[in-house]
């Protein structure tokens, strides 16, 4: 219940907003269209189909990510979250409240980045395939959701925020299958990207857009990218009251 009454006022606050909003859906739709414009340059040779999804949902989680932190930094500073905990609410419920709230958000941002990747790239692809990009996106926006959350349990301010940008988004571009390889990497630097969440995601992207591919294939990886909600959820609820 207290769940709900957290979620439903942080709905409430992000429809208060309109400005944010707007700039939450559309700064994803432009980023894709510049993406669009550097990939006319490549030559035939580059099958660029084989980036476009993966990038957009790289896309997905590093604003899904930034965008959740920082409006949970702001609700710290403005001594909100302190309000919850002496009011007796739990920490489970205060993060599964503002999970739910956020997620509307990313779901948002996942449907407008996929059907614009789909649309800009003419990209033809089953129903069914599209379905499951779009669940797999959409996992992926989740599990962004509650890194950013289990990350702003650190921060005192929005520009706590930032560093983790290096630590965390930026070895996914690199680490993660997402434009090299992972088996071309080191032993000890591959390891370090499948303990990434988009690792998984791309693993799952790649196996689906092939023209015959098998679900059966994707399983383990779907298994892991799932389990990574439960886990960052655990965590964010153990380490709020110790940073407030």
């Amino acid at each position: 219940m207290n769940t709900l009454i957290i979620a439903k006022r942080v709905l409430k606050q992000l429809q208060g907003d309109k400005r944010f909003l707007a700039l939450s859906i559309i700064a994803p739709l432009i980023i894709i269209y510049f993406l669009k414009l550097l990939f006319d340059t490549f030559p035939p040779t580059i099958l660029v189909t084989n980036f476009t999804i993966p990038i957009s949902a790289f896309i997905v989680h590093f604003l899904s990510f930034l965008l959740c932190a920082i409006l949970l930094v702001q609700e710290r500073t403005r001594g909100t979250l302190e309000r919850m905990l002496i009011s007796g609410f739990r920490r489970s419920s205060i993060i599964g409240g503002y999970s739910i709230g956020y997620l509307g958000l990313a779901t948002l941002q996942a449907v407008a980045v996929l059907f614009e990747s789909l649309w800009l790239f003419d990209l033809n692809y089953s129903k069914e395939t599209i379905l499951i990009l779009f669940i797999v996106i959409w996992l992926l926006a989740v599990v962004s959701v509650m890194l950013g959350i289990f990350v702003s349990t650190f921060a005192r301010h929005e520009g706590h925020v930032f560093p983790f940008i290096p630590l965390i988004i930026l070895p996914s571009v690199f680490l993660t299958g997402l434009i090299i390889n992972t088996d071309a990497l080191p032993g000890w630097v591959a390891f370090i990207g499948k303990c990434l969440p988009l690792h998984y995601a791309v693993n799952i992207i790649h196996e689906i857009i092939k023209p015959e591919y098998s679900l059966h294939n994707t399983y383990v990886d779907f298994t892991v990218l799932t389990s990574y909600i439960f886990l960052l959820w655990i965590l964010a609820s153990l380490t709020l009251r110790e940073s407030e």
